[in-house]
């Protein structure tokens, strides 16, 4: 899917510059015409937040909590600044000039100076785009590092509006379906990559199953996961999740075909 989130660490500086940058308007130059705060999300756009669904905000004001009670891991202490353009041109013509080695995506996450940003703009995926860079951008203020597979999992779950994440994510029935022919998707295998370049259609909804599983199956399994992430935001070596899991639930595949064969609304 090439339109996934990047996260790019280029530099390391106090979070203070992004609440500065917010109320001195030092940042990025461009005709930003309206602001808003949703949650821990500093928002500026080229075009008139008035006419945006106020329940997107509502949304990403919420996200934070969503993400730290599904993860058991704690929140970011440094706000994160969201730039939203009126359309794919003025959009692409500002990351072109400004993040030249870039690789073009729809929307992005960008982690330069210490100070998480999101873009995008307004398209049929508007939504869907926040959420999952936002999703990114969160989880990279809470944690040092995490798997790519992991990070592009969690994305993929909280992608979705709220009420449709556990039962109505459209990797859903691709899963099921293949569960009912007991294929599990080989999560050693998604551990090995640490490339966006390798993460193709299939890897995005394997990832995406692994997570609901951690989040939505046995009760091992998200604890395993809390477990895991804790680890790595107290600077713990992790290990491999799978490796971890394996010891927690030596029948973890079984489990795994179990789950989504029986997951109903």
């Amino acid at each position: 899917m090439g339109r996934r989130g990047l996260s790019i660490a280029l530099c390391a500086a106090s979070a203070v510059f992004a609440w500065h940058s917010y109320l001195t308007g030092n940042c990025p130059a461009e005709p930003w015409i309206d602001a808003r705060v949703a949650g821990p999300f500093i928002c500026r756009a080229d075009f008139p937040l008035s006419g945006t669904d106020n329940s997107l905000f509502a949304e990403l004001a919420q996200l934070q909590q969503d993400v730290v009670r599904a993860l058991g891991i704690r929140p970011a202490s440094e706000p994160i600044e969201l730039y939203l353009f009126r359309d794919q041109w003025t959009y692409q013509r500002y990351i072109t000039q400004r993040f030249p080695s870039v690789p073009y995506r729809r929307a992005l996450y960008l982690k330069t100076n210490g100070v998480g940003r999101v873009f995008a703009y307004r398209s049929s995926q508007f939504e869907v785009d926040l959420r999952h860079e936002c999703t990114h951008a969160l989880i990279h203020a809470a944690l040092p590092m995490v798997p790519l597979w992991l990070d592009e999992g969690i994305a993929e779950y909280f992608e979705v509006s709220p009420g449709h994440r556990a039962f109505d994510n459209p990797h859903l029935n691709g899963v099921r379906w293949a569960a009912r022919f007991g294929m599990v998707p080989h999560l050693a295998a998604l551990e090995r990559h640490g490339e966006l370049s390798q993460m193709g259609g299939t890897e995005y909804r394997s990832a995406w199953a692994w997570v609901h599983f951690l989040l939505h199956g046995p009760p091992e399994a998200r604890d395993e996961l809390v477990r895991f992430l804790s680890d790595i935001q107290n600077g713990n070596p992790p290990g491999l999740l799978s490796q971890r899991l394996q010891r927690r639930m030596p029948d973890l595949e079984r489990r795994f075909l179990s789950h989504f064969t029986g997951w109903r609304r």
